[in-house]
């Protein structure tokens, strides 16, 4: 009984390690990824930012093509912090852009949606990222040790830095099966029954780790388990987006007035999705 007990623990303890090291890799992967899409761009984002806001429509989409480039609307929000700050935008040319930078964001959760494809066609199986990512990886090798061109280079480790984005996502989904099995995590999740704390939990743990991007892997991953149902991540979605806001805040100290109004919209329009959509979900 007292082997079972600590192989118990150790296979605990070491799905946690798994899981860290799973969010380390996601982390890394995004970073490498966003910061090689930055490189490619050549500096230009802040200029598109700047000359591309008299339409409303375009500068929506612009917000939504420049935060699927840095995948993170918090990132997208930062750079309008900045500019507004500086007195090269206006305040009023970010608000469109901010609505864009949140439908942006919805990218990485879309292509991590992909990994719960399941089917024998060998076509539809290689539309898994955790399928066509080694391939990519190694593409990207091949591309940054044979180019010799920047660009060549750059989109080479963009490649590698998806695979290692995808192969975190693999250890947390490995690291959280166990939790399937243990009765406290199921009691747990039935706390989660009650949206106010969903939406308190997705909040404080997105705040944590400052990236929805990772925090809605994660819970992807759980939800592979069988034990997250969609009524549990709805809420925990909606405080995913409240809890992302956290960078757009810091990044503001220390600001001007306009500049601050650039983070404090970025937090209203999440806070009132949030209320309107938990409202309707209440409803329903």
């Amino acid at each position: 009984m007292w082997k079972n007990a600590e192989e118990s623990n150790a296979m605990n303890i070491f799905s946690i390690i798994r899981l860290i090291c799973g969010l380390t890799f996601f982390l890394f992967g995004m970073q490498v990824m966003s910061g090689n899409l930055e490189k490619m761009a050549g500096g230009k984002l802040e200029q598109l930012l700047r000359k591309m806001t008299a339409n409303p429509l375009i500068s929506l989409l612009l917000g939504a093509a420049i935060t699927v480039a840095v995948q993170s609307s918090s990132a997208t929000t930062v750079m309008l912090v900045g500019l507004v700050n500086s007195g090269i935008m206006q305040f009023s040319q970010t608000i469109d852009v901010v609505f864009g930078a949140n439908i942006g964001t919805t990218l990485t959760a879309w292509i991590l949606s992909l990994s719960g494809i399941q089917s024998d066609s060998l076509v539809i199986s290689m539309l898994k990222p955790e399928n066509f990512s080694p391939l990519l990886a190694f593409a990207g090798i091949v591309m940054t040790m044979v180019s010799k061109k920047d660009r060549t280079r750059s989109i080479g480790t963009i490649f590698v830095g998806f695979a290692v984005l995808m192969y975190g996502m693999q250890l947390m989904t490995e690291a959280v099966r166990p939790l399937a099995d243990m009765p406290q995590f199921s009691e747990l999740l039935v706390k989660f029954n009650n949206p106010l704390i969903g939406v308190l939990v997705g909040t404080l743990f997105t705040a944590l780790i400052q990236s929805s991007a990772a925090s809605i892997g994660i819970l992807q991953a759980l939800s592979l388990t069988g034990n997250i149902t969609c009524s549990m991540a709805f809420p925990i979605v909606l405080g995913q987006n409240i809890g992302t806001c956290i960078t757009a805040i810091i990044s503001c100290i220390g600001t001007n007035a306009k500049a601050k109004r650039v983070a404090a919209l970025h937090v209203t329009i999440n806070v009132i999705g949030t209320v309107v959509f938990l409202s309707l979900y209440s409803i329903g």
